[in-house]
């Protein structure tokens, strides 16, 4: 409509036109007259319109500085520092904390539960009423916390609608940490793109070592190794895709980097210490292993030396494919491709190890396990059983054992979500590639009887 006023005002002011009546060829000149008029008016307009938009579209797109364009990179390292320097002031320090604590002290709620018999033990609890006075006078750092979110988040059935104020503090304490955290691991990435390359988790890893009391006594020339140990996991389990970089958000979201910085306390148990890939008593652990493995020391592991791991029980079929599939020099193993094997088969539970051995497992590589395949692995299981003279098994039965309790969509085909899904992936791997698991399978009936031989016995 404004098109047609906007043309309707331009025709009135050459003036009045002779009535189209009179006149067909007038008629048709005007037509034409309006036309390229409305022509001209309209490509104006619309290339105004397009010049508009254009410049009114924030950029978004910001090309990383090359190598060469020293500068850019150390305007771009100085920006970021300051960038995170803001960010680390903006956290509440530990004097804030502890005055924090101290408001929450003072204005925690009475303990009603000796006159109605309700009540959360001899927590602290807070009201609402009493948190909005708190968040008023903790200052504007500790404004975020106070939100009704956070309050509901961590309500917990209080028949008074009451939380706890250790929870909360504990809350406050995990998120501060969490941020605490985040600043430092972005410190490390050189890219400024919120991941961490192999080399910046290497480097950050590296100088936490002298910060870790539980790390005090490992020697100084080790370093290497446990670096190189540590990263492991964290890359076997956080890049499945093997890009070679991680999210400092997924670092942040498992419990790898709690467990390293468990270290800090210095009276952990020996058990504790046992069960933790990034003490110094895993570490050393699985150094050694690795170390007595390679009878010729030359720093590499052969098959026939790697056949020798654990209770030396793998399959040859197995171990083969192993040397197939992961990275070798010379048709032997680093200590990089060990920790990645290791890791896989002491966490056979986990999707990612599962994920290792399936495609091991899957010689053809069609993405699922068929017949074929489960035979071709479990012949090597039946030879080994002839050499220890024990009875044979025959294939038929375990095949039939397996699809029975993995129950796939298609009853020819074991996939890989097939495995995760039935929740039999660790005891389908057993029974395939380790003779000692084929073992413990085919004997669980007796484990059962002797443990409840036992509890009775108590």
């Amino acid at each position: 409509m404004s098109w047609r006023l906007c043309l309707q005002d331009c025709v009135n002011k050459e003036g009045a036109r002779p009535s189209a009546k009179s006149d067909p060829e007038e008629k048709q000149k005007q037509q034409q007259e309006e036309l390229a008029l409305f022509t001209q008016m309209y490509e104006e307009q619309k290339s105004a319109c397009k010049s508009k938009s254009s410049s009114s579209i924030p950029r978004f797109y910001f090309k990383l500085p090359t190598d060469e364009e020293v500068l850019l990179q150390k305007l771009r390292e100085e920006s970021r520092a300051v960038f995170l320097q803001r960010k680390s002031r903006e956290l509440l320090d530990n004097e804030e904390l502890q005055n924090l604590w101290y408001l929450l002290e003072q204005n925690y709620s009475s303990n009603p539960s000796s006159v109605s018999g309700f009540g959360m033990g001899d927590d602290q609890m807070i009201t609402y009423e009493d948190f909005t006075k708190v968040a008023e006078k903790a200052g504007d750092k500790c404004k975020p916390f106070f939100s009704p979110s956070v309050f509901a988040k961590l309500y917990q059935s209080d028949p008074y609608g009451r939380i706890s104020i250790m929870n909360f503090f504990n809350y406050v304490m995990r998120k501060v940490w969490l941020h605490q955290t985040r600043i430092g691991l972005s410190l490390y990435d050189v890219a400024g793109q919120g991941y961490l390359k192999e080399s910046d988790l290497e480097n950050y890893i590296l100088e936490l070592i002298p910060t870790l009391p539980q790390l005090g006594k490992l020697d100084q020339s080790f370093f290497s190794f446990y670096v190189c140990t540590a990263v492991r996991k964290f890359f076997f389990f956080l890049d499945p895709m093997r890009s070679g970089k991680i999210k400092i958000q997924d670092i942040l979201a498992c419990s790898f980097l709690d467990d390293l910085l468990e270290l800090r306390d210095e009276e952990l148990s020996k058990e504790s210490l046992n069960n933790n890939w990034f003490s110094a008593t895993s570490a050393l652990r699985v150094y050694g292993d690795y170390l007595n493995l390679d009878k010729d020391h030359n720093g590499m592991l052969s098959k026939e030396e790697l056949a020798h791991y654990g209770t030396g029980t793998l399959t040859p079929a197995f171990l083969d494919r192993i040397f197939q599939e992961c990275l070798t020099y010379e048709g032997e193993m680093d200590y990089k491709t060990y920790l990645d094997f290791v890791l896989a088969l002491e966490n056979r539970r986990e999707p990612q190890a599962l994920q290792y051995i399936f495609k091991l497992l899957d010689i053809r590589s069609l993405g699922y396990l068929d017949v074929f395949a489960l035979h071709y692995f479990f012949r090597s299981i039946q030879e080994q059983l002839k050499q220890h003279d024990q009875e044979p098994v025959a294939f038929e039965d375990i095949k039939d054992e397996i699809f029975d309790m993995v129950k796939p969509n298609d009853p020819l085909k074991l996939t890989f979500d097939d495995l995760i899904t039935s929740g039999q992936g660790e005891t389908v791997t057993n029974i395939l590639i380790d003779l000692n698991g084929f073992w413990n399978y085919e004997n669980r009936e007796m484990y059962v009887t002797d443990n409840n031989t036992d509890h009775d016995n108590f």
